[in-house]
């Protein structure tokens, strides 16, 4: 008697993800035009690690939605609409310039240097003085509301992540 119970069917696995958590890239092409490559971790080529994979198309000027401890993020705009994105990178050796202090990274945190661009802009630079342009403030603390910043703030700037969303910054 044959059984009319119907066999489950296996529906197909998703495609893996270009770049994906955890996975790692290395550098291609030039310094001034870097493409990056999906490589695995163990690989001496590996040079960064993929932190978090967001899939799906990201609006112009919208903030991304990384860890703090980002380096840089990869914009993924090949390949099928699901595999569009960005990932958010670490570099697997120093230097990082997401850590505090650095003078870089998609993030301004408590513990970076910033200079003014003008009309109301900052923009990162190292604390050491190394970068092209020098420290002419440091993030001290940051507070939910610009009255909450002590008194030797001199300038007040936006914060992602976390932490609460005003900067409050004193001269380098």
């Amino acid at each position: 008697m044959a059984d009319s119970t119907p066999s489950p069917t296996s529906a197909p696995s998703p495609a893996p993800t270009f770049l994906g958590t955890g996975g790692c890239a290395a550098r291609e092409g030039v310094a001034s035009s870097p493409a990056f490559l999906e490589v695995s971790c163990t690989s001496e080529r590996a040079a960064a690690m993929v932190l978090v994979r967001r899939v799906g198309a990201v609006a112009a000027g919208a903030a991304v939605d990384c860890p703090l401890a980002t380096d840089f993020v990869l914009y993924v705009s090949e390949g099928t609409p699901a595999a569009r994105g960005y990932a958010c990178m670490r570099n697997l050796e120093p230097p990082h310039p997401g850590d505090p202090g650095a003078g870089g990274g998609p993030f301004t945190v408590v513990g970076d240097c910033v200079y003014a661009t003008g009309s109301d802009q900052v923009r990162e630079t190292p604390c050491d003085g190394s970068g092209a342009r020098a420290p002419q403030h440091r993030v001290a603390s940051a507070v939910a509301r610009r009255a909450l910043c002590p008194p030797s703030t001199t300038l007040y700037v936006a914060l992602a992540g976390p932490q609460p969303p005003v900067g409050c910054a004193r001269r380098a």
